[in-house]
C-alpha cells in the first residue's frame, strides 16, 4: 500500500473524477464518482458547517458515540474495472493488529477521509495499472481555450487542480433542481457551497 492524497477533483466529459496522487510521485490515479459524492467530498475538504448531517457525517457521529475511529482508507483492488475500498477502524475490541474492516465504495471512503483527515492508501498494483502522468492533466488544463480551470500551487509545491467553473455550474444545476422540487434545506446547503467556492476564487484573484 502506498500513501496517497486527493490531488484534484474534476468534472470531465466522462463524469466527475477524483485524482489520487501517490506521495513522492508524478502520477495520479483517476477514480470516477457521482455528483452527490463529489459534493460531499468538497464539503468535507473545505470543512463546511452544514445545518443537518449528511450520511457521511451521520456515520462518523455514530462511530464516535461507540468510541470507534477511522485510522485509514485503503483502495485495495481493481476488479472488472471497479475500484474496491475499505475503512480500517479501531477502538474498543478492535486494535491496530486486529481492526474492524468495512467494505466501502471509494467515493464514500474519500468523503469520510476528507472529514476525518485520515490517510488514504492505494495498492501498488492499482497504481501500476491505472496511474497517469500528472503532465497529462496539467497540459490538458493549460490547453483549455475557455479558461475554465484554476491551477493553484499547494503546500510544499503539491499541485492542486480544481475545475472551479465546472463544479460551480454543476452545483447551480443541483440548486435549481432542489428549488424546483421544494427541497429547500438541500438548496440552502448547495447555495452555501457555491458562496464558499466564489469566495475562494476571489481570494485567489487577490493573491
Amino acid at each position: 500500500m502506498v500513501s496517497s492524497e486527493i490531488w484534484s477533483i474534476l468534472k470531465t466529459s466522462h463524469g466527475n473524477a477524483i485524482l489520487l496522487k501517490p506521495k513522492d510521485s508524478e502520477i495520479a490515479v483517476p477514480i470516477f464518482i457521482g455528483t452527490l459524492e463529489m459534493q460531499s467530498i468538497l464539503i468535507g475538504k473545505e470543512g463546511m458547517n452544514i445545518s443537518r448531517p449528511h450520511t457521511h457525517d451521520l456515520f462518523i457521529n455514530m462511530l464516535s458515540h461507540v468510541n470507534l475511529s477511522i485510522k485509514k482508507v485503503e483502495v485495495y483492488e481493481l476488479k472488472d474495472d471497479v475500484f474496491h475500498a475499505r475503512l480500517i477502524i479501531t477502538g474498543g475490541e478492535y486494535t491496530r493488529e486486529k481492526p474492524l474492516i468495512l467494505d466501502s465504495r471509494p467515493s464514500d471512503a474519500f468523503a469520510i477521509a476528507a472529514r476525518k483527515k485520515c490517510p488514504i492508501y492505494l495498492a501498488s498494483a492499482i497504481i501500476e495499472q491505472t496511474g497517469v502522468p500528472l503532465t497529462f492533466f496539467i497540459n490538458d488544463l493549460e490547453e483549455s481555450s475557455d479558461d475554465q480551470y484554476r491551477v493553484p500551487v499547494g503546500v510544499g509545491g503539491a499541485g492542486d487542480i480544481i475545475a472551479d467553473n465546472l463544479v460551480a455550474s454543476n452545483l447551480k444545476e443541483q440548486l435549481e433542481q432542489a428549488i424546483a422540487e421544494e427541497e429547500y434545506e438541500q438548496a440552502a446547503e448547495i447555495r452555501d457551497l457555491l458562496k464558499m467556492l466564489e469566495s475562494e476564487e476571489e481570494a485567489g484573484d487577490i493573491a
